[in-house]
């Protein structure tokens, strides 16, 4: 046989096998896919959900969107407990916090590239090499929760505190802000947004950041920006993902002292929190 024919052969007989292994992962990943549509919104997990202050606020058709997305998050996702047995609790508001976010933007699968959600009992010190002024530090300090890839980290004693009660901070809602904001393969307080939006988001987001920014360097007179607090001037990425916490936790005071930042906000997310949770 000629050399050609037969290393034309042999490729065209690799490549069909290559498509027969990607064929038969797509149909299996399909059925996978189909049972999960399948799985009732339990009894357990309506009571779970029903005690925390959004939840109830919400018109049907939203919580029924809102379950399906919180059974596909836990059946898609692997949730590691460190020091602590992972409960059903425990999935089900970290689901149901994070689905919360993307509940108008059109998708079942929330958060498709995330792997893994790391639970710890309390907040975890972490160290690390930080650079000052070119001068490398050895630094430790407590974190109550990270984003990091494909894998969030969240500490149990404060999100599960954060959320059955409204409270300017959630931890769940601030590191699922950043899996949002690194959607578009950056963590830099802009998350995928439409071309129309993007100026006006840009413009907004950065006026209070350096007006933030500044109080925070001279830590006095901070007025309305007490609401966002000193994290919220670490950068641009912390700035987005405290505003959320704003927007779903206090959204009333949000908009009264940053009604331009709530549009925004209102105009990313498609949710009036306002109207719903205010």
């Amino acid at each position: 046989m000629d050399y050609h024919l037969a290393l034309l052969l042999l490729f065209a007989g690799l490549g069909g096998s290559i498509f027969a292994l990607l064929f038969m992962n797509e149909y299996r990943v399909k059925r996978v896919l189909k049972k999960i549509r399948a799985l009732p919104f339990t009894a357990e997990y309506e009571a779970i959900v029903s005690r925390t202050p959004h939840y109830h606020r919400l018109d049907v058709a939203d919580k029924l969107n809102l379950q399906r997305s919180i059974i596909y998050f836990i059946h898609t996702k692997e949730f590691m407990g460190i020091g602590l047995t992972v409960t059903n609790e425990m999935k089900v508001l970290i689901a149901f916090y994070a689905c919360l976010l993307l509940i108008h933007k059109g998708t079942e699968n929330c958060y498709e590239n995330l792997k893994t959600i790391i639970i710890y009992p309390h907040s975890v010190i972490v160290k690390e090499v930080r650079s000052h002024g070119g001068i490398y530090a050895k630094e430790q300090y407590m974190i109550q929760g990270q984003s990091a890839n494909d894998t969030v980290v969240i500490t149990w004693h404060e999100a599960k505190r954060e959320s059955y009660h409204m409270r300017h901070n959630n931890v769940i809602i601030h590191e699922f802000a950043h899996e949002i904001d690194f959607m578009d393969g950056e963590i830099d307080g802009v998350p995928p947004i439409e071309n129309s939006r993007y100026d006006g988001w840009v413009h907004v987001m950065h006026k209070e950041f350096n007006a933030l920014n500044t109080i925070a360097l001279k830590d006095r007179e901070w007025g309305k920006y007490k609401l966002l607090g000193s994290y919220a001037a670490t950068n641009e990425a912390e700035f987005f993902a405290v505003a959320t916490e704003r927007f779903f936790e206090s959204p009333a005071s949000l908009k009264r002292h940053f009604p331009e930042l709530y549009h925004e906000l209102e105009g990313f997310y498609q949710i009036d929190t306002e109207m719903l949770f205010g």
